[in-house]
This record gives C-alpha cells, structure tokens and sequence, in this order.
C-alpha cells in the first residue's frame, strides 16, 4: 500500500500556473482603460476634451495608446479621485508635461483647490446644522404641520416676492 508520502505513489506532474504576458505598447482602448482604471468612455471623453492628444489609430480607424497616454490617464483619474476640475486637471497636466515649470505653479492650483474645498465644507456643515435644527423642531407625528415644509415654503416664498413675515424656524 502507497502512502501519499512514498515514492511508488503516481502524481500528476506539477504545471506552473500560465502567467500572463503583458500586452506590448500600444494597446487597444479597452486595455489602456483597465490598466488606468477607468472606463473606455471616459477614456474617449478626456481625450475629447484634450486632456489626451495625438493618439494613433490604426488603418482601421481604432485608437492605440502609449504607455505615457496610459500613464497621463492615471494621472488624470487620481486628480479626479481628489477632487480637482477638468479645468484644473488640464493645467496641472500641462505643468507636468513642463519640465521647466516651477514648482510654485503646481501648490498654488492645488492651494486653490484646498481652499475651494474648505469653503464647500464649511457651507454643508452649515445646511447640516440647519437641518438638524429643523428635524430637531419637527415632532414627526401623524399631524399635518411639519416646521420642516414651513421653513422650506418660507425660504421659497422669500425669493420670489416679499411678503409678510412668518413665523419660521430662523425667526422663533
């Protein structure tokens, strides 16, 4: 009797797990996609807006990426990850591109984009404390009357006409 372990036992031979080659430069936009990790339409998209040029196409017409297009698409998708605009993102594309660029150029567009995001902080901590206030203000029963829609008509009503005061949330 064979143990697992003996020599007289027949296994099947070991076979290396078939590694996969990388695809050669270029690539077709399905594959310049996956190892950006967008879409194939945002693809199409960013190099409709120029954030991506001169991309060869072969005889029949389909799109063929450079490791550098693929590189400038992983670019474009971690500043779009941390929030900056296409407006942003093409000027810090430029800049890159630039090897002379100073430095200086490049923090203040990202400055910029910081100062812009505490601004926008600040403003929805502000909707979410109004909010809290008014859901705090609201008994939430089966009644009809909800300080809620009162506050939400009286903001409404403010820009369309002036009208007499109500009593509201922001004036109680």
């Amino acid at each position: 009797m064979t143990t697992p372990h003996s020599p007289n036992t027949t296994r099947a031979p070991r076979t290396r797990a078939a590694t996969p080659r990388a695809t050669p430069w270029p690539v077709p936009i399905g594959v310049a996609a996956r190892r950006a990790g967008i879409s194939a339409r945002m693809v199409r998209h960013y190099e409709s807006l120029g954030l991506i040029n001169g991309v060869a196409r072969t005889d029949s017409g389909y799109r063929q990426y450079t490791e550098a297009d693929v590189h400038a698409l992983h670019f474009i998708r971690r500043s779009r990850d941390l929030g900056f605009s296409m407006e942003e993102i093409a000027e810090l594309l430029g800049l890159w591109h630039d090897r002379s660029r100073a430095s200086s150029q490049v923090k203040r567009i990202a400055q910029q984009h910081i100062d812009d995001l505490s601004e926008r902080i600040a403003q929805m901590q502000a909707m979410q404390r109004s909010l809290q206030t008014l859901v705090s203000c609201c008994k939430g029963n089966d009644r009809p009357d909800c300080p809620i829609l009162d506050d939400l008509a009286a903001g409404q009503a403010e820009h369309q006409a002036p009208r007499a005061p109500r009593k509201t949330l922001s004036n109680q």
